[in-house]
């Protein structure tokens, strides 16, 4: 399945998800073209949006993130590599990794500054519903699911407009609910499914978030 650009894809998910409308909800988008599928969500469920920055952590050779580091310094792994395979990448790259996770650390806090785009008072006793424009890999699912682990949310949603076979099967295990418009069976990268590829720049969509963030009342 294709969209014209991220704004339509948000639109064909929340007409599947018209049934949390009226509930007490708050989406989580995992990027900035996330940002523009959750706009559409948001004004058809009337909720507040909130974005979390993760950043990916990679291996030499190796196709896939190897995990993912929130903005709150959590890592998480990427679940689809076995346990023995992380082991052996941790003793090999453990100093990379190390490098790695310092150095997107200091990009998030550097672009976040003192302002927030998440507060888990949003999140707690609330129907979450994790938003992505796309997703090829379980590592952002998982670094999400990792953040909300100490926040005692009702129910979790992710919506997605396209998915690969093996975070389809993620989801389904992860969430109380999953809305995917298209399984891809050979992925090829989030950009390639839309016409316009257009998405405001990171500080356009950072402060728009930050006045969410800001004006909501618990």
């Amino acid at each position: 399945m294709y969209f014209t650009n991220r704004a339509e894809a948000g639109l064909k998910l929340s007409a599947q998800l018209l049934k949390y409308k009226g509930k007490k909800c708050t989406l989580v988008a995992l990027s900035d073209g996330a940002v523009i599928v959750a706009t559409q969500i948001a004004q058809a469920l009337n909720c507040p949006i909130t974005m979390l920055m993760a950043e990916q952590i990679h291996a030499p050779g190796e196709p896939d993130a190897v995990g993912s580091i929130n903005q709150d310094g959590g890592y998480s792994q990427n679940s689809s590599y076995s346990q023995g395979q992380h082991d052996e990448f941790t003793m090999e790259y453990h100093h990379m990794f190390e490098q790695q996770k310092m150095e997107k650390l200091r990009q998030m806090h550097r672009l976040l500054g003192d302002n927030q785009v998440i507060r888990k008072d949003m999140l707690r006793g609330h129907t979450v519903i994790i938003v992505a424009d796309g997703l090829g890999s379980v590592a952002s699912i998982d670094a999400a699911i990792l953040f909300l682990k100490s926040t005692k949310t009702k129910d979790l949603i992710i919506a997605t407009p396209f998915a690969t076979v093996n975070v389809v099967d993620r989801m389904h295990i992860l969430a109380d609910d999953i809305v995917c418009l298209s399984v891809v069976q050979n992925f090829m990268g989030i950009n390639h499914y839309f016409e316009d590829n257009s998405v405001p720049s990171h500080d356009v969509i950072l402060k728009s978030i930050q006045e969410i963030v800001r004006g909501w009342k618990v």
